[in-house]
This record gives C-alpha cells, structure tokens and sequence, in this order.
C-alpha cells in the first residue's frame, strides 16, 4: 500500500513562493489501478514524483508498505525504488547508447540479476519485438521505442509502476497499442499502477480516478475498468 499524508510542496520563485501541492491525502490498494487527472499545472506530477520517491514534499509523508520514504535520504530512496518500484514515462528515457535488448537488460544487470539478457528478451517477445532487440532507439518509432519502455519497467516486476503521460508523444493507433499492452501486463502481474494522463479514456481504465485542481485532490471516484 502507498500512503500520502498531509502533502505539500512550495517551490521559491522570483514572484515569491509557489504552493505546487496543498495538503494531498491519498492511500492506493495493493493491485489497485489509479489515474492522477486534472488540468495543465495541477501538480500531477510533482505528485507522481513525490509519491515515487524522485522528489521530496516540503511538508507531509508518503509511506509505501510501511516505510517512510520521506524520511530516507537518496540512497535509501534509490534502495527503496531498487525493490518495488518501475517508471513508464512519456519521453521513453532509453539509453541512445545501448541497443533494446540492452536497455532491458541494463536494470536487471545492476541489482546482479544473473539471467537479465534471458528475461529482457522474454519481456522484448511480450511487446512484440523479439525481432527489434537488436535495433538502437534512434532506428526505433516512438511507438517501439514505448514499448521497450514497457518491457524494461515489466521485467523488473515491480510491484509499484508508475506511469507519466505514457501515450502523450504517440499518435491515437500507437497509443491504443501501449495502453492494451500496459493494463495487460499490469493485470497478468498485479502491480500496482499509477498513471498520470490527461486522456479520460484511459482515466476510465483505472479502478480509480483522483483529480487535481491548483495542487489540491478536489475529487475522487471509481471508474469501471475497461477488459483489454
């Protein structure tokens, strides 16, 4: 379970203090998918960020099965995404240097995984690109390139995937693809998802929908998962 509690985050500017996030209570089920909605500017993902880890509130505490993250420092946050955590993110975040397979992979050699190459290509199949591994980003399309963003974040088996506009930079078709094939492998592993998106359609995928109004959660519903 991830729980946030009493949520803030004031960043200095030249105009003076800017409250980014007021006040945001939220807990998220073991299994549960929930959608983080709202306009341009609401906070989504400086919430996203905070709830991950990769940033730190400037009041509040977020605990995921148990453990104050917030009163970590990086290295024990770095551990903490290490063990439960996987991110999807809209500009794909491949490394141009290294080949698919090799992007896969690269997680799973660092933790001293001693059968990366073998799972990164199991998890490359699953997205249909057993025949791509081979390929660098640059020779990939933005779709393929999310996809093996998807393979890389699956392969770890999180039980946390965090996902941040995840079809924002692909046309509607490819989009489509990324979205069946991401709640089909958050479903066959039940990992936790939260997703931010400004796509009500995929919103409405999630068990959950929260919505995020000037930095704070004005509105909480369940929505009615869509079977892919």
């Amino acid at each position: 379970m991830i729980e946030a509690s009493h949520i803030s985050k004031e960043v200095a500017t030249s105009a003076g203090t800017l409250r980014i996030l007021d006040d945001v209570n939220l807990k998220v089920d073991d299994g549960e998918a929930l959608a983080i909605v709202g306009p341009s500017g609401s906070g989504k993902s400086t919430l996203l960020g905070i709830l991950a880890g990769l940033d730190l509130p400037s009041a509040g505490q977020v605990r995921i099965n148990s453990e104050d993250i917030t009163a970590m420092d990086e290295e024990g946050r770095a551990a903490m995404r290490a063990r439960y955590v996987g991110f999807v993110f809209q500009s794909f975040q491949l490394l141009p240097s290294l080949t698919a397979l090799e992007n896969v992979a690269l997680p799973l050699e660092l933790r001293g995984d001693a059968h990366a190459l073998e799972t990164a290509r199991r998890f490359l199949e699953r997205v249909g690109l057993d025949a791509r591994w081979h390929h660098y980003p640059r020779q990939l399309s933005g779709g393929e390139q999310q996809r093996v963003a998807l393979a890389r974040a699956f392969a770890s088996q999180p039980k946390i995937l965090f996902a941040d506009e995840p079809t924002g930079n692909l046309d509607t078709v490819t989009g489509e693809t990324i979205n069946n094939l991401l709640f089909q492998l958050n479903r066959e592993a039940g990992t936790t998802l939260i997703l931010v998106t400004h796509e009500r359609v995929l919103a409405s995928r999630c068990h959950r929908r929260v919505e995020l109004q000037a930095g704070r959660l004005v509105h909480s519903e369940a929505a009615m998962p869509v079977n892919s």
